[in-house]
């Protein structure tokens, strides 16, 4: 085993942050086009697909990209994936409908599924734990970068060019990381040759899409308690048992249940990512929206708005990272973290319409700082538990876990936002907060509230979410962290993932 990490290392990262920088991008700043899109194809009824047909087919896709890489190679999964992405955002740019944009975006979808399953494995690849902390800042960075810069991005460029422009945007961007890592990114690999497990590529698929639509259609299209809900459910419970059965027939499982039985961080790391996965997506959501609709910001700045947030998480993330590579500790990360969130959402759960900015932004620090204790070290955890074999399989599953916490996250938490808005005026508690001001008082004070209500219900379960978290952090095992390297390739090995 070599246990020395490349000398190129961080430049090879770069080309791989680049591309999971393009799909969270993309996601930001087609969330902000959407009303520019709507208004120039129509076809309001769909436009919740353009954001579902995305998620949902990233999620389903993920483990079956992670599983290819581990068979295939790395490499050459990961460069088909960012290709897939830019023909997929080539094609939305080009859109005349919306049933054509909702198409090309589950080709886009398909695309993201293998870089966000590619990034985290090729990292597991290429830095043993014990160095990656040094490299955890740039992973941060880059979901800074994105989660402040898309809304920013997406406005730029909607008012100034053309919402095209929104997926036009990817196609250099994507041009440029697929180059840089086929040029630098060199990854020992050996092909194995086993059989595709397609059955259990269906049943996760069929669970995955169900679980995923009922966490988009509860409470919204239909009521939590209907038929409709209830049967997804179902197929979801069933689907997942004929999974797990099949999975552990399989000559070449899916995803391998032994990542989840060898040993008992990696169960817990999923807790974790799944609870930093709800924070994620619910924080990024609801909290602009109280800033703009109870403290009147202003939705150009939309990115700067989560600045108190994000900062801190770049910060601690890469402190805590440093202190991991020299020492060797983590368990002592996510415990900490999780009590940092659950106090700043529990805080934030006691903000009114007299709340201050100021008051909001330290909340808001103090869930960054959990959120840097917690995201990155909650994958370091999952990585250093599971062998290098089974990495893709198993780093795959880091990102579904995170994406299906923040599919969950957002469907319960707009169940709850819309509950208390409901009967408030006006327009069963539909505002647009740049109208709000003409409102007669009453109303807009009601409605005020109302939303003041709804957030705090959603971060007040956040919070007890973070609370389960940090129980979870409690059974983490301190396992000394890995400090061998990649393995060489084997003498029947081709060198380099190219082969």
């Amino acid at each position: 085993m070599s246990a020395v990490v490349p000398k190129n290392v961080r430049w090879v990262l770069l080309g791989v942050m680049l591309a999971m920088l393009l799909s969270m991008l993309d996601n930001m700043v087609v969330s902000t086009a959407m009303p520019t899109i709507v208004g120039d194809l129509g076809g309001l009824e769909h436009i919740s697909w353009v954001v579902t047909a995305y998620t949902l087919v990233t999620a389903v896709t993920t483990p079956v990209w992670g599983k290819l890489g581990d068979l295939v190679g790395r490499k050459p999964m990961y460069l088909a994936s960012i290709a897939v992405f830019i023909v997929g955002s080539a094609l939305c740019g080009a859109a005349r409908s919306m049933p054509q944009l909702i198409a090309f975006r589950v080709v886009q979808g398909v695309g993201a599924g293998g870089i966000g399953a590619g990034a985290l494995a090729l990292i597991g690849a290429l830095v043993p734990p014990r160095e990656r902390g040094r490299y955890q800042g740039m992973t941060a960075s880059v979901m800074a970068i994105g989660t402040i810069g898309g809304p920013l991005l997406g406005g730029f460029v909607t008012g100034h060019f053309s919402w095209r422009w929104a997926f036009y945007l990817n196609l250099p961007l994507g041009l440029l990381s697929l180059v840089w890592l086929w040029l630098m990114l060199d990854v020992p690999v050996k092909r194995i040759k086993a059989r595709i497990d397609w059955a259990g590529i269906a049943l996760l698929t069929v669970s995955i899409s169900a679980i995923v639509l009922a966490a988009t259609w509860a409470g919204t299209t239909y009521a939590w308690g209907s038929w409709q809900i209830f049967a997804l459910g179902a197929v979801t419970v069933l689907g997942l048992r004929a999974f797990i059965a099949v999975e552990r027939r399989a000559d070449e499982p899916l995803l391998p249940l032994s990542v989840f039985t060898n040993h008992r961080n990696y169960p817990l790391a999923m807790v974790l990512i799944l609870v930093a996965g709800v924070v994620m997506f619910g924080a990024g959501l609801y909290l602009p929206l109280f800033q703009q609709t109870v403290q009147g910001a202003s939705a150009t700045n939309s990115g700067l708005l989560m600045l108190p947030m994000m900062i801190p998480v770049v910060i601690v993330s890469t402190i805590a990272g440093k202190i991991m590579s020299a020492t060797g500790k983590y368990r002592i990360f996510p415990v900490v973290g999780a009590l940092f969130l659950t106090a700043g959402l529990g805080l934030l759960a006691t903000m009114d319409t007299a709340t201050s900015h100021l008051l909001t932004s330290l909340y808001m620090a103090l869930v960054g700082i959990g959120l840097g204790f917690t995201l990155q070290m909650s994958g370091t955890i999952a990585q250093n538990s599971v062998s290098l074999r089974d990495m893709g399989a198993a780093m795959s599953s880091v990102n579904l876990f995170r994406t299906l916490g923040g599919s969950l996250g957002v469907a319960v938490f707009g169940s709850l936002f819309t509950r208390a808005v409901r009967s408030a005026p006006p327009a069963g508690g539909e505002a647009d907060p740049n109208a709000l001001h003409e409102l007669p008082a009453a109303a807009r004070n009601a409605y005020l509230d109302a939303v003041t209500t709804g957030t705090g219900h959603i971060f007040l379960t956040a919070a007890v979410l973070c609370a389960l978290a940090f129980l979870a952090a409690l059974f983490v095992i301190e396992v000394p962290l890995k400090k061998a390297g990649p393995p060489a390739p084997a003498a029947d090995a081709p060198a380099h993932a190219t082969s």
